[in-house]
């Protein structure tokens, strides 16, 4: 078995720890960081602490709060540029995926030349951007410690990847006062988005022992706490767990890569702007179900993640009850059961089909996946019709 891992971002956990930022950054010397969040954020006066640490230990400050859902890369150039004018020389992402993934961008067109869709695929960024920190404020998109970033391509409608080592943050912060005030919608569609970076890292063909590990981890304390933290919102101990789950999973998918939950539910957010979250929720069942014949014993050990009773059944009787208990999770996170619902419109079916098999992930889906694969996936999705 051949494989290597490669994790070259530093993790700190704990509660307030956020609040202690200007520590870091005056140790390292830095006299200036350019934060990039949504307004979102900055209104809900998340970045406080933060801003209050940066003044204490007088470093200056200039944020970027044009954050998109979905960011193209008109957006990421944006920030490039006013970063070049800011003059600052470390950049600190505070938001979720969307914030992130901009960050990321910019943080590494600053050494690159072009523009950021130049570098779609692997391995094409020639050089290492400015220092990146992340402090996510939602337990979802594991994008603190992945080496890509997702990049949509406003003229062609296409969310396209770009991935390469350089695009690790050098650190990140997990928070989880940050998130105790996190709404329910967003909670429970970040809370399924790491659940299916996770059990699309398990199945995934190029897995190996250590993202696997790190993915079926993930998919235990997803299922042990997302509800407490839908439910309940303020549990500061569910919070925590889903951050370093959320952590998990893209720790796993940072080397496996995922699969046609991912493949399709891209295409939606370029086609549709629909959330990525609650487009892979939606779509999981589906693509599990179309899966289960190809790995039905992971698919059961994802079941037994997950709290199902599976002793005595078969691994394929065993692996629908992961499928199953999927479909329940997303009944009581009141995400619906299918993508119609969402804002998917079959009219674009032809695009959604050809945008998806151009996707990276199509090719290490546990099951061989064509394009009328994808097109059947897609429609049973948009009808609800599951088998299990």
């Amino acid at each position: 078995m051949d494989f290597k891992y490669f994790l070259p971002t530093t993790v700190d956990v704990g509660l307030g720890l956020s609040n202690s930022v200007g520590e870091m950054y005056r140790k390292e010397q830095v006299d200036k960081v350019f934060i990039i969040t949504d307004r979102g954020i900055r209104k809900a006066g998340i970045l406080e602490g933060i801003l209050n640490s940066l003044e204490e230990n007088v470093i200056s400050v200039d944020i970027y709060d044009e954050v998109i859902p979905n960011p193209n890369a008109e957006s990421i150039m944006n920030g490039v540029e006013k970063l070049k004018s800011s003059g600052a020389t470390q950049v600190l992402a505070v938001g979720g995926g969307s914030s992130i993934d901009t960050a990321k961008g910019v943080a590494i067109m600053m050494q690159n030349e072009g523009n950021i869709l130049d570098y779609e695929g692997v391995g094409l960024i020639k050089h290492p951007g400015v220092d990146l920190t992340v402090i996510p404020t939602t337990a979802g998109t594991g994008s603190e410690v992945t080496a890509s970033t997702i990049v949509t391509d406003a003229k062609t409608q296409f969310k396209a990847a770009v991935i390469s080592p350089y695009l690790f943050p050098k650190k990140t912060i997990l928070d989880a006062e940050l998130i105790v005030g996190l709404p329910q919608e967003i909670t429970a569609a970040t809370g399924m988005d790491a659940l299916t970076h996770a059990i699309e890292s398990y199945t995934s063909k190029t897995a190996n022992p250590i993202s696997q590990a790190l993915a079926i981890q993930a998919i235990k304390m997803i299922s042990a706490h997302i509800k407490n933290t839908y439910f309940v919102g303020n549990n500061l101990e569910s919070r925590e767990n889903m951050l370093i789950a959320s952590l998990l999973a893209g720790a796993a998918f940072s080397q496996s890569r995922l699969g046609n939950v991912h493949a399709i539910s891209h295409t939606f957010g370029g086609v549709f702007d629909i959330p990525h979250g609650i487009a892979n929720a939606t779509l999981l069942p589906f693509v599990m179900e179309f899966n289960l014949p190809a790995c039905p014993e992971k698919m059961a050990d994802i079941a037994e993640a997950m709290g199902e009773d599976t002793i005595g059944l078969s691994s394929y009787d065993a692996g629908k009850k992961a499928i199953e208990a999927v479909i329940k999770l997303n009944q009581s996170l009141q995400i619906p059961n299918n993508i119609k619902d969402i804002g998917v419109n079959l009219d674009y079916l032809s695009k959604l089909v050809e945008d998806s098999m151009r996707s990276g992930n199509v090719l290490i889906n546990p099951r061989l996946t064509k394009a009328n694969d994808i097109e059947q996936i897609i429609k049973n999705a948009y009808n609800g019709e599951l088998h299990v």
